[in-house]
């Protein structure tokens, strides 16, 4: 069931982007192309100081490598929040393995089950400049609840549910975002930036 609905939010996520976007995933429909592109920058967890030690064994025993989007000169796709109730720290990272990124979320720093969330393939939020260079452009931030609101009244879509603590923004760098939002034991799509 979990499988299902990663398959479907990994497919409506895509879809969004070819529609929003086309010339993306026209330009990455070309094996040659992707062939070409130079690989994406990842770090180490171990490069993120601030994580909880336990986090960063368990990314390690994963495999995990943190995708850096190519605007950015600082570390990114590390985050702290209260993504599951007020008052508790939790952790997001952006975790790619053998090129497919998902957010991870550590409850309470914790890294026993953590939540696993919009996995998609690193070359969807990847763009080819005009010089053939390849630029990942995926990136994760903590959303307060007036970003939230403020792209719900923007935008439209979903009707955010109660908002008492932190979502998760999912971004594809000047394109478009979703908003993950724990709520009721799951994890709701909420709008982002358009």
């Amino acid at each position: 069931m979990k499988e299902m609905r990663r398959s479907a939010y990994a497919l409506a996520g895509a879809t969004l982007l070819c529609l929003a976007v086309p010339e993306a995933c026209a330009q990455h429909s070309n094996p040659q192309l992707n062939a070409t592109m130079p690989p994406v920058l990842y770090r180490s967890a171990s490069e993120f100081a601030e994580l909880p030690g336990k986090v960063i064994l368990d990314l390690e025993r994963r495999g995990c490598q943190i995708p850096q989007p190519a605007y950015s000169r600082k570390k990114t796709n590390v985050i702290r929040g209260e993504f599951a109730k007020p008052g508790q720290t939790d952790w997001a990272v952006l975790c790619s393995i053998h090129g497919v990124s998902r957010i991870l979320v550590y409850w309470n720093g914790s890294a026993e089950k953590p939540a696993d969330i919009a996995e998609f393939e690193d070359h969807i939020y990847s763009e080819t400049d005009a010089a053939g260079r390849s630029r990942f452009l995926r990136e994760i931030n903590a959303a307060s609840k007036q970003f939230i609101l403020r792209h719900y009244r923007a935008y439209g879509g979903t009707v955010p549910p109660p908002i008492d603590h932190q979502g998760i923004d999912d971004a594809f760098f000047e394109k478009a975002s979703v908003t993950w939002y724990f709520y009721g034991g799951k994890w709701l799509q909420l709008t982002g930036a358009d």
